[in-house]
């Protein structure tokens, strides 16, 4: 990469979406500089190397380093995980520093349902995020969120005790008309790629979702899948599940250092039930060329990778 040669900084560039991020952004042609951390194996940025991509070894609490670093950058897109040591503290070094090496924008860490809606102390990783973005407006930078809902995954996975495939049903806390946001992270990378390659003025929010669906839609889902029929199963109201987080945090205790303790899932459970942290509106057609994974589509492509795992 030449030294006058504009480029995309990615802070996170080892993680599952950072690392999305840049190989979106090499497809693009898009000069990139992964910012990765002082001994970070090279088996986990060959990939990167290969797809064309600068690598480059900075302490995320090293200002000055961190602004040598980004001089030169058009944005800088950060996809650190963490609680307050990393989404305060190491981005909020990376912000000044961006400031400081004049970068036109910065696209934070936020990848989530829509916390501007969210009501504070719901939900602890959430109101980091807004945290930060009290920095974000008194810096002066132009900045772009990107929100998303519920990562898809989460849903597949059956990190989400949602889908019950033993009994065929769909439980459910709150409505079961109420609707969820869903994407995928590989559809995420990809429009955050999109939003960091694009040169035109961007507004602070950009709100997508993959898939947006309800219980009630979700039994229907998985009744084609599985041909059998599913149905919904409420198991309480949003205040019950409310009640069941403060009592799990008062009797887990001592998981304060962990990123997603049980309790924490339940949160973002919450604020999605609720319908406080709904999309709305969304900017899936910003960029017409991206296409969106439905959750129908993720769940035979989840089944397909464990009949191919047991096959192996």
């Amino acid at each position: 990469m030449a030294g006058s040669t504009p480029f995309v900084a990615v802070a996170g560039a080892t993680g599952h979406l950072g690392s999305l991020i840049v190989l979106n952004l090499c497809k693009k042609d898009v000069a990139v500089k992964a910012l990765i951390r002082p001994g970070t194996s090279g088996s986990r940025t060959q990939h990167l190397r290969e797809a064309g991509c600068q690598i480059t070894e900075v302490d995320m609490t090293d200002v000055p380093t961190l602004t040598e670093a980004l001089t030169g950058a058009t944005t800088v897109v950060s996809a650190l995980q963490g609680l307050k040591g990393v989404i305060i503290d190491a981005q909020g070094a990376l912000l000044e520093a961006a400031m400081a090496a004049k970068v036109r924008r910065f696209i934070p860490s936020d990848f989530s349902l829509d916390f501007t809606k969210t009501t504070p102390g719901t939900n602890r990783n959430l109101d980091l995020r807004r945290e930060f973005h009290a920095k974000l407006d008194a810096s002066g930078i132009e900045w772009t969120s990107v929100l998303n809902g519920c990562f898809m995954e989460v849903v597949t996975t059956r990190q989400m005790p949602l889908i019950n495939d033993a009994f065929h049903l769909i439980t459910h806390f709150g409505s079961v008309d109420q609707k969820m946001d869903v994407t995928t992270v590989p559809d995420v990378a990809a429009y955050t790629a999109a939003v960091a390659a694009d040169p035109h003025p961007k507004p602070k929010f950009l709100r997508i979702a993959g898939d947006v669906f309800t219980a009630k839609e979700m039994a229907v889902v998985m009744t084609k899948l599985r041909g059998k029929q599913f149905t919904t199963q409420w198991v309480g109201s949003a205040g019950f599940l409310s009640i069941l987080i403060g009592v799990l945090k008062l009797f887990i205790g001592g998981v304060e250092d962990k990123l997603f303790p049980p309790w924490q899932g339940m949160q973002y459970m919450l604020n999605m039930i609720s319908g406080e942290g709904k999309l709305n509106p969304l900017d899936n057609d910003r960029y017409p060329e991206l296409k969106w994974t439905s959750v129908e589509q993720a769940i035979r492509e989840a089944d397909a990778a464990k009949a191919k795992e047991k096959s192996t």
